[in-house]
């Protein structure tokens, strides 16, 4: 028993498609959003310590790499699914870490389990790290989203990710990285013409 099953795991990642039956023009997949929340992740952890904000980086960059890893064992759950009832995602959970224990004990050499079950388990949490993953992971959906709403995909539901995502980030308006995000990074992100672009602006007012 060694770590071969868990590089294996990485090329699932790679094959199992994020937000599955939505997204129409580009396909989106596990491993490319782990990447890109490590990545936004980054970016707000700089702005974070630059506020005097104390950044605990390998914690950052565990959370951010490995928090979508347990993906590999039910795949990416259709979000209004996976939200359906409390009683639905409180089971996918309980499923998922059962399975994420049973390839721990299972997989993962005794000498490295513990490390293993810090870094596979729930990293959202109200560490400065946790908040700042949260963040990262709404960060990248909303970026997801907008991309189909620029491409003028008329399904409903990428609005609808897309002022999820923005309500979500909101709620850490307590965090430096928000601050500045909203008043230097989505600016630039809206400044771009796509057609209902008025309409669209005034869902955010």
């Amino acid at each position: 028993m060694g770590l071969n099953e868990f590089i294996l795991g990485l090329n699932n990642l790679e094959t199992i498609t994020r937000a599955p039956g939505f997204f129409k023009y580009t396909e989106h997949t596990v491993a490319a959003h782990s990447y890109r929340v490590a990545s936004i992740s980054q970016v707000l952890g700089d702005i974070e310590e630059l506020a005097g904000v104390e950044i605990d980086w390998k914690s950052l960059y565990e959370k951010s790499l490995n928090h979508d890893y347990t993906e590999r064992f039910i795949g990416d759950i259709k979000t209004p699914v996976k939200y359906a009832s409390k009683e639905l995602r409180g089971m996918l959970q309980t499923v998922e870490e059962g399975m994420t224990e049973k390839f721990i004990a299972q997989e993962i050499p005794a000498e490295f389990q513990e490390i293993y079950r810090r870094r596979l388990f729930e990293g959202k949490d109200d560490t400065v790290e946790g908040e700042v993953l949260a963040i990262a992971d709404k960060v990248d959906l909303l970026y997801e989203s907008f991309e189909e709403i620029v491409k003028s995909n008329p399904e409903p539901v990428y609005q609808e990710m897309f002022f999820e995502s923005v309500a979500t980030i909101k709620e850490y308006s307590h965090r430096p990285s928000v601050v500045y995000f909203f008043e230097y990074i989505f600016p630039e992100l809206l400044d771009q013409d796509f057609y209902g672009r008025a309409e669209f602006l005034k869902k955010l007012i």
